[in-house]
């Protein structure tokens, strides 16, 4: 399989070395930053760029993985859609303009994968999760809360993972229906879920959901040692979505990572 790069920072670097080591071979590394790869026009592939630039700077890639920022990821996903390059998508916190993405997936006849996180771990934590909100519900005297860590270079926050966290709480328990992410200076209201975020130094990412009452705890908890899980994940869910054929019927839309795990 042959892979474009669309953004080579820390996770990209490591999808291209787990990709190399799965057998694949890197087509196309396009970034602004990256120096010395085949393209340095920009991690967003811009529509004023000459299509035929465009091409050549993809090379012949069979399918993109994209980690860039949220005012890119769209501009991207069109340019690669138009040219029938299945994508997955890493970046995180464009998920408002999921609709408008599915537009264009469906009009072009294209397919795309996106995930707020990529690690399996984190994945199966959503359903633990969800299961244990689910028990909960039926137990007022426990409340609900949870917080993430992730470096100090990470541009968003919350996290993609922890919106998505907080969902799955929200749909499980039928007493929780506000998520609340900033400073709280007043006590929150029953309905209310808060999560926190904090940024230091070189943590990969922890997510931890806490259900807490007055006579103990019980903390549920993702942390990552490294982005190789994030990285792997992503090669895999590459891998599936290059295969245009499911169960015989050609394979398009736009998919999650829970289609993927499905099948797998």
């Amino acid at each position: 399989m042959k892979l474009a790069l669309i953004g080579y920072g820390k996770m990209g670097v490591r999808i291209e070395e787990i990709a190399v080591a799965r057998g694949h071979e890197i087509a196309a590394v396009i970034d602004p930053h990256a120096k010395e790869k085949t393209s340095r026009l920009g991690a967003e592939i811009a529509a004023s760029f000459d299509a035929a630039d465009i091409a050549n700077n993809l090379g012949e890639a069979d399918v993109a993985i994209e980690f860039t920022q949220p005012d890119s990821v769209v501009g991207n996903i069109r340019e690669l859609s138009r040219r029938r390059i299945p994508a997955v998508i890493g970046t995180t916190n464009w998920f408002h303009r999921l609709d408008e993405v599915k537009r264009i997936i469906e009009m072009d006849g294209s397919r795309l994968l996106y995930a707020p996180n990529f690690s399996l771990g984190v994945n199966i934590l959503y359903r633990i999760v969800s299961y244990a909100a689910q028990l909960m519900d039926s137990f007022p005297e426990y409340d609900v809360g949870g917080y993430e860590i992730h470096h100090n270079e990470k541009k968003e926050s919350p996290s993609g993972t922890a919106k998505i966290l907080v969902e799955k709480i929200i749909t499980a328990m039928k007493r929780k229906k506000t998520p609340v992410w900033d400073a709280l200076d007043r006590p929150p209201s029953p309905e209310e879920i808060h999560f926190s975020s904090l940024r230091v130094g070189a943590e990969p990412g922890s997510h931890a959901a806490r259900f807490d009452s007055p006579a103990d705890t019980i903390e549920i908890k993702h942390t990552a040692r490294n982005r190789d899980g994030f990285a792997l994940g992503a090669v895999r869910c590459a891998e599936w979505l290059a295969n245009e054929e499911d169960g015989g019927v050609e394979r398009r839309g736009v998919f999650t990572i829970d289609d993927f795990l499905e099948d797998v």
